[in-house]
């Protein structure tokens, strides 16, 4: 069983460990997610309650109304992008001239979805390479294992009912729609969340700077906050972070 704030569910959602994960573990169980149907993610806490929101009863699938499947990944950005590049909505702090410089070249018109780009390494073995990296540089707030049953990564946040970015969207399936489409076209894969955060290893990351700026508005249309809220403050200054990049993370405010 499992306890939220709204209830008890009958079915598990999640088994965590009680400790920080071994070296080498999350791939091994990466591995046999084929055979056992568990996928792995690595669960950060927040500083002053290390168990928020994986024991604390925050997390409930039932509050999530739709399924990935549902959804069109390139209708899904297409509207997030209309609504955060706005120059009369409701995130106006800037003029409408700075709005606009910020995702410039492109301003307030959608680009389309980036191309898929060329596989660099396989990707369960970039995703197990990038959670030792994950662990190793301290960036997770006690650290401990997780096991979502879940068909593919991608899907683990909106299975878990999880709430990261819940300023923006509390339908977590809309992302989890976007997560697989960066699956089938960057290699991406699911390693590890926070109460706020998302980590996904990259397999075929853009290459060169165009390609990097296409996948930069695609970032900005689902996690404005890494470009508005980060030390880059604009689409381009963004996107050259992200050439033949193995990782990308996530932060909603």
């Amino acid at each position: 069983m499992h306890e939220t704030e709204a209830g008890v569910l009958e079915e598990p959602i999640l088994w965590i460990s009680d400790t920080r994960p071994d070296a080498g573990l999350w791939g091994s169980l990466q591995a046999r997610h084929g055979r056992t149907g568990l996928w792995p993610l690595l669960l950060g806490g927040r500083s002053d309650e290390p168990g928020t929101p994986w024991t604390t009863g925050e997390l409930d699938p039932r509050l999530i109304k739709s399924s990935p499947g549902d959804h069109d990944a390139d209708a899904l950005l297409t509207g997030w992008w209309s609504v955060y590049t706005a120059t009369d909505g409701d995130y106006d702090m800037l003029s409408a001239p700075e709005r606009l410089a910020v995702t410039a070249p492109f301003g307030n018109r959608w680009p389309g979805l980036a191309p898929a780009g060329t596989l660099q390494e396989d990707p369960a073995a970039r995703a197990a390479e990038f959670a030792e990296h994950l662990l190793a540089d301290s960036w997770l707030t006690a650290p401990r294992l997780g096991l979502s049953p879940s068909a593919r990564g991608a899907d683990a946040p909106a299975d878990l009912g999880w709430g990261g970015p819940l300023n923006y969207e509390n339908d977590t399936a809309q992302f989890s729609a976007v997560l697989r489409s960066w699956e089938e076209r960057f290699g991406a894969r699911v390693v590890g969340l926070g109460p706020a955060e998302l980590y996904l290893s990259v397999a075929a990351p853009p290459t060169n700077a165009d390609h990097a700026l296409r996948v930069a508005a695609e970032h900005f249309a689902f996690c404005p906050d890494n470009v508005w809220q980060s030390h880059t403050h604009t689409l381009i200054r963004y996107a050259e972070s992200l050439t033949n990049r193995a990782w990308w993370s996530f932060w909603w405010d």
